[in-house]
């Protein structure tokens, strides 16, 4: 991936390369979503996500990498402590609502919050048409969440804490990403922000897994909840990596709202390997999506 696009930063062809990453990023993330979400334990499967994670990175980081400049070390850190409390936040809505109730919500607030950072940080600017699909397509998001609410059968204070928990997701979501892309364009080699950063990723939250597997009373086997990891790891390298990369070659909003079709993939995965309910309605909707995400990637 890094060895493509490198040849083409600064060139014609960077903002198409942008565009097919932004769209791996899209489904790589709803799979990783769904396999955080899957029959165990949300906190036990990002432990074991990120230890593979990390284990799988510092070789790259340590040994291909180039070496870090002082700033990007600075600038890590700060990465840290914003995806900690990212994945922190994500894992306890994750706990009081089906994913289908608490993935719409983070992504539908997203891009409408990363485009106006981008705007702020980069100087971005967006076309007429461009703002109409961000706005189409953050609406059907939040459609098709309001649809999930009307379905769902949890509790009304539980389902209160699950939505203000995914708004606030959503909030980190367009900080990571913008900074993350203030990061990564650091960088004199994109492969020494990403390595670093998926070494220092997956720190935290091994333990917080480890601490919350001794307090179960019948704690899953660790063979399964290995084998996730692994899965979840691999896809994260593709997930993060690739919207990072995105965010490199072209504009951080348009590479936001583009993953945002990540909401598609993971009503299909939903629908596959959850076994909820798609329906008409929803597959409108996720038309809909589609439909601004192509007014914002074509529309400038």
């Amino acid at each position: 991936m890094i060895g493509w696009s490198l040849p083409v930063e600064g060139s014609a062809e960077a903002a198409r390369l942008a565009f097919f990453l932004a769209l791996l990023s899209a489904v790589a993330h709803a799979a990783f979503g769904a396999l955080q979400k899957g029959r165990h334990d949300p906190w036990l499967a990002r432990g074991a996500m990120d230890v593979f994670m990390t284990a799988m990175a510092l070789p790259v980081a340590l040994f291909v990498a180039p070496a870090p400049s002082m700033a990007l070390v600075a600038v890590l850190a700060g990465a840290f402590c914003i995806h900690t409390c990212y994945k922190y936040v994500l894992a306890m809505a994750y706990t009081r609502a089906a994913y289908t109730v608490v993935y719409p919500v983070v992504r539908g607030i997203g891009p409408l919050a990363t485009v106006l950072a981008a705007g702020a940080v980069f100087g971005e600017r967006f076309a007429p048409l461009q703002w109409a699909g961000v706005l189409l397509l953050s609406g059907a998001i939040f459609a098709l969440a309001a649809y999930n609410l009307r379905r769902t059968r949890v509790g009304r204070a539980r389902l209160v804490s699950a939505l203000a928990l995914a708004i606030v997701t959503g909030l980190f979501v367009a900080t990571y990403t913008t900074y993350d892309a203030y990061g990564i364009r650091l960088a004199e080699h994109p492969l020494t922000f990403l390595a670093w950063f998926f070494v220092i990723d997956g720190l935290v939250f091994p333990v917080i897994a480890w601490r919350r597997r001794r307090r179960m009373v019948d704690p899953p086997a660790l063979g399964p909840l290995f084998l996730r990891g692994v899965a979840g790891a691999l896809t994260a390298f593709v997930s993060f990596g690739a919207v990072m990369m995105a965010t490199r070659l072209d504009k951080v909003g348009e590479a936001a709202s583009l993953r945002e079709t990540s909401t598609i993939f993971a009503a299909l995965f939903g629908w596959l390997l959850l076994r909820e309910e798609v329906g008409w309605l929803r597959a409108g909707l996720m038309a809909l999506v589609a439909l601004g995400a192509i007014a914002v990637e074509f529309g400038g």
